[in-house]
């Protein structure tokens, strides 16, 4: 817990970057009626209960809290496959960095293993020694940044809103993703080691 505390405790530095990574399943529902739009002052929107279930995806939720930088990515899986694909679509995303601090839970797809796999052991090896891994420590997904992230995703993006297929989820995402890097929308953590220590009342 400390190591990350103190790692979001840094100032921003280009060339060490820091990035928070999680990911939320989302079910595909498809209307089976046409939705009744509110075109006039006074009516609202509605829409039948009944839907058609088409599969699921997965939104993987990068966020950088001291750039507000965001890297939001919809797949179909959630596989070794898929986290291996984001790491790299991340690592390209700062080329001129010496290295990326990078803060998510012990999933057991997230580790060298998965790019080594998907890309080959030099590629894969190269692509994960790119990244200095924080990983959460159990019952403590709240030190995650990109949780917040998931959570702004999901009512500025997601919202009560039904997606039928893959595609329309794509398109909604990378609008919503070119909107918030357009404002360059941080994240003001202040929760340190010194207040962790008083509030769970401990000492090291």
């Amino acid at each position: 817990m400390e190591a990350i505390l103190d790692l979001y405790n840094q100032e921003y530095n280009p060339k060490i970057r820091t990035i928070c990574f999680d990911e939320k399943s989302l079910q595909l529902l498809e209307d089976t009626k046409p939705v009744v739009k509110a075109d006039k002052a006074g009516k609202i929107q509605k829409r039948d209960y009944e839907y058609k279930r088409n599969g699921t995806a997965n939104i993987f939720c990068t966020a950088e809290p001291l750039a507000g930088n965001h890297i939001t990515e919809v797949f179909e899986k959630k596989t070794r496959n898929e986290f291996a694909q984001n790491l790299k679509i991340i690592s390209e995303a700062y080329p001129d960095a010496d290295y990326i601090n990078i803060v998510m839970d012990n999933l057991n797809t997230h580790n060298e293993r998965s790019l080594i796999e998907y890309y080959g052991e030099n590629e894969g090896k190269e692509i994960w020694n790119r990244f200095k891994v924080f990983y959460t420590p159990k019952h403590a997904s709240w030190l995650n940044q990109a949780e917040i992230e998931i959570g702004i995703c999901s009512k500025q993006c997601i919202g009560k809103k039904r997606f039928g297929n893959l595609g329309l989820l794509k398109n909604e995402v990378k609008a919503w993703n070119k909107a918030v890097n357009g404002k360059r929308l941080k994240t003001n953590w202040s929760f340190s080691t010194k207040e962790a220590r008083l509030k769970f009342k401990y000492m090291r």
